[in-house]
């Protein structure tokens, strides 16, 4: 799959059916094949504007869709009856016979991970699923859900949180996706906008952005801002912009197969697309430590 992908997330409650083409097919002239969506994503319309977008491309496309949080108040878990209807809605929204990645939103601690393991591999079995992955998962529940699954299908990705303001994954998921030879699949890469380059210190927040609706407020910090400003100058001493070196730096650290960003535009997604092509060196990375730390 490409190394950037396109997170679907903004499709139906921030863009319209006919915009979420437009974006998907600037998506695919620019070569992103990778698709990343969700069954709670505006209740389900991001999977249907998905799959309206691809109708006729299908072949073109890697789609990787969750199931697991709440989608309803009878819908969500990850209990082997109800992961059996999840797949079947999800793949009548997407109007598709297989989803390529299918994973599990968020550890569901009312299900043990081997019943959960079981169905999927149902699934796959029956052809209607190529491969499985988590998400938001710990170095912990990886070990224990690679211990269940025995000679069964086994998690090939992990999705969880990673950008360069967010590090945590570098303790032990990072390391544990490598011993187990799983893809790593990091979301917000851009930190909810920060690392855009649109916020600058000692100017105020720009009108109508995910900083200025109060959104991220952990991430909207003078401390990150100050930061954002340090890797600003870093990345236009050597000729780039701070787009470029988000998702540079992520393509760069092991295990990292796909960005995956969300766009609300054909130019976004042209933008994002572009970004990680910066070969960052081993003193790149050391400097780039050194300015976050």
């Amino acid at each position: 799959m490409s190394l950037t992908g396109l997170g679907c997330n903004n499709f139906g409650w921030r863009i319209d059916a006919a915009q979420s083409a437009r974006v998907v097919e600037a998506a695919l002239d620019a070569g992103i094949n990778f698709f990343d969506t969700a069954d709670i994503y505006d209740k389900g319309h991001s999977e249907e504007f998905l799959g309206r977008a691809l109708a006729g491309r299908r072949k073109d496309a890697v789609i990787a869709t969750k199931f697991g949080m709440k989608f309803d108040d009878t819908r969500q878990g990850a209990s082997a009856n109800y992961i059996r209807q999840a797949a079947e809605d999800s793949l009548r929204r997407l109007g598709t016979d297989y989803i390529d990645l299918y994973q599990v939103h968020t550890p569901d601690p009312k299900t043990p991970i081997a019943e959960t393991l079981g169905a999927l591999v149902e699934l796959v079995n029956q052809g209607k699923v190529r491969e499985i992955g988590c998400s938001n998962f710990s170095a912990e529940q990886l070990r224990e859900a690679e211990s269940a699954a025995g000679q069964g299908a086994h998690f090939v990705s992990v999705q969880n949180e990673y950008n360069l303001l967010h590090r945590a994954p570098e303790a032990e998921v990072l390391p544990e996706c490598r011993r187990l030879g799983a893809a790593f699949l990091p979301f917000f890469p851009l930190a909810n906008g920060l690392l855009t380059g649109k916020y600058r210190k000692g100017e105020p927040l720009p009108k109508g952005s995910r900083g200025d609706a109060g959104w991220g407020p952990k991430v909207f910090t003078e401390d990150n801002i100050e930061k954002v400003e340090r890797l600003i100058q870093f990345a236009a001493g050597r000729g780039h912009s701070l787009l470029e070196l988000a998702f540079s730096w992520l393509a760069a650290q092991p295990a990292v197969a796909s960005v995956i960003a969300g766009a609300v535009s054909p130019e976004q997604v042209k933008a994002n697309a572009a970004a990680a092509r910066w070969k960052l060196s081993a003193e790149d990375l050391k400097e780039i430590d050194r300015l976050v730390a």
